[in-house]
């Protein structure tokens, strides 16, 4: 994928995710081959005890904004490469976020393992690794990595692969956010070793947008489950909206990671809900 700001468009766009999965199976055998599981369980901070993601999402001290640290993306090109992890997610904890999301796909979207490594480090809130989850191996690494929050998406799993993964991901100590886009997705995939369920607003097959998803599936999403809304919120009231519809928490990171201080701009866009 190109490192330039051109957006991706027509037949691009309509496989791009077809695109990411068939890259991504052919880094985690790279990855299992150069660093096998039993490795990754000799990490530090492997058996380290996990963040409660509900207990950060619904303390009222905090904003249920899930800050995600993010460079580029398929559709809009570089976003912000000049800022550090430290920097930008520091920001967000300042800023009163519940959670950060930190992508580690490389290819597409120009994250690192080393972000999420770097954030543990400096944070004591609720990490998500914003990955494309297909296989045990990225589960247990992002243990070994410092994640405390997994994501599973329904258009790239089957069900049975989901709950084999969150399975997995609850055996750790971890969380699991799953993420649909429409309610065949919801429908199909909720099992009980969830602990939320996310909306995304963007289609990741043609990368529009719309907040409507979120409004056509709250009522949906069984109440046992965390309702977190992804993509698309730039605006406060918005999140305000969202929340009164039945939202928890609320997934944005290109409205941030745009400006020259994320950190800031997630300051200045919490005052106004």
């Amino acid at each position: 994928m190109s490192k330039t700001k051109t957006k991706i468009s027509g037949t691009e766009r309509v496989n791009i995710l077809d695109r990411i999965v068939a890259k991504k199976r052919l880094e985690i055998e790279a990855d299992r081959y150069k660093l096998p599981i039993i490795r990754l369980e000799e990490s530090e901070i492997f058996f380290r005890e996990c963040y409660s993601f509900r207990e950060f999402i619904l303390n009222p001290a905090l904003t249920g904004v899930i800050a995600e640290f993010k460079r580029r993306s398929p559709s809009k090109g570089i976003i912000n490469n000049t800022v550090s992890v430290k920097q930008v997610t520091n920001g967000y904890v300042a800023a009163g976020a519940s959670a950060l999301s930190i992508l580690t796909d490389r290819s597409f979207f120009g994250g690192r393992k080393q972000d999420l490594i770097k954030a543990r480090r400096e944070n004591q809130i609720p990490i998500l690794r914003k990955e494309f989850m297909l296989d045990e191996y990225q589960v247990v690494e992002a243990k070994a990595l410092g994640a405390d929050v997994i994501l599973l998406i329904a258009a790239i799993l089957s069900p049975q692969e989901i709950q084999k993964l969150a399975k997995l991901a609850k055996s750790l100590g971890m969380n699991i956010l799953l993420e649909v886009h429409n309610r065949e997705e919801l429908d199909r995939s909720l099992c009980g070793e969830l602990d939320a369920v996310g909306v995304n607003n963007r289609n990741l097959g043609d990368f529009s947008v719309s907040v409507q998803h979120s409004y056509d599936l709250v009522e949906h999403i069984p109440n046992e489950f965390l309702k977190i809304s992804e993509s698309g919120l730039s605006d406060p009231q918005t999140i305000a909206e969202l929340r009164a519809a039945g939202f928890n928490g609320f997934l944005i990171g290109e409205n941030f990671m745009k400006q020259k201080d994320p950190g800031m701009a997630m300051h200045e866009f919490v005052k106004g809900f």
